[in-house]
């Protein structure tokens, strides 16, 4: 796919993983959707700075646990949306045997339910004679799990699942592939110090950062010949 020109739709858009995401696809010359939730401010900071690389922006407001569809709806000023990056995710800490129906509930809405609706919502939207892609961020963790980040865990081991099976249901106009992230930024609450001594067990000896994460996205986007792949971006973190 050739990426100038495109619209794309980033959840989470506005800070951390997801702002990266977005300043990438505006330098390779998309258009974007920047969704948010909660941070107005971070989002309107992000899209100023996508802008200034010549970027068309578009804020969307949602709460993707109870309204996923709203993101997609909010996109029809830059429509048609060929592009769908599922960055948005919860991160609690639980134990299965603590487990809340509650934050379990919760924790499935955002990170698995929501990329699923979207991406119906998205592809129904496409028109029929242009293409798509989805990138789904989940976590190389899924085959060694969190101890305490049950929830968490089976959200995006379900995101997984779902990228293959869409991927096939999709094919052949829109390709869904996913990159499995490892140490790219400390969790909220944590200082650089805890990447710092995670990097110890990581086989590359440091931590990813966010330029790794921009620049699968981007692969993965513009290799049309990809499609259902689960890639790995850890550092070698599953190798131990």
């Amino acid at each position: 796919m050739d990426l100038q020109g495109k619209t794309a739709l980033v959840t989470g858009g506005a800070k951390r993983v997801g702002r990266a995401i977005v300043l990438g696809l505006a330098e390779a010359g998309c258009n974007l959707v920047l969704h948010y939730n909660t941070s107005l401010e971070e989002a309107a900071a992000t899209a100023g700075e996508a802008r200034a690389l010549g970027a068309e922006v578009v804020l969307v407001e949602a709460d993707l646990g109870e309204d996923a569809a709203k993101a997609v709806a909010g996109a029809a000023d830059l429509a048609p949306v060929q592009i769908l990056i599922n960055s948005a995710a919860v991160f609690p800490t639980d134990r299965l045997l603590d487990l809340s129906p509650d934050t379990f509930d919760e924790t499935l809405a955002v990170n698995l339910r929501a990329p699923i609706l979207l991406t119906v919502a998205f592809a129904r939207a496409l028109p029929e004679d242009l293409e798509g892609a989805v990138v789904n961020l989940t976590d190389w963790r899924n085959h060694r799990p969190y101890g305490i980040h049950f929830s968490y865990t089976i959200s995006k081991g379900g995101i997984d699942t779902f990228t293959i099976a869409a991927a096939e249901a999709l094919a052949p106009r829109i390709r869904v592939n996913a990159l499995s992230l490892g140490a790219i930024l400390p969790p909220v609450g944590r200082t650089s110090q805890y990447l710092k001594e995670l990097a110890k067990e990581i086989p590359v000896a440091h931590v990813g950062g966010t330029e790794p994460v921009v620049e699968g996205v981007l692969f993965l986007l513009r290799n049309d010949f990809v499609t259902g792949e689960i890639v790995r971006i850890d550092g070698g973190a599953h190798l131990r």
